[in-house]
């Protein structure tokens, strides 16, 4: 049987990395969001 899903980790970290994100307007709002809200995890 076939894995359900198969994610790149490169890819996803190239998309949503703290790094892309604070590249960003948005992306710093996302993160400063996350932050508020107390996320254990701000990005991937």
């Amino acid at each position: 049987m076939k894995r359900t899903l198969r994610g790149s980790f490169i890819k996803v970290k190239r998309g949503s990395g703290f790094l892309k994100r604070m590249s960003t307007k948005n992306g710093q709002k996302v993160i400063k969001a996350r932050r508020a809200k107390g996320r254990y995890r701000l990005s991937v």
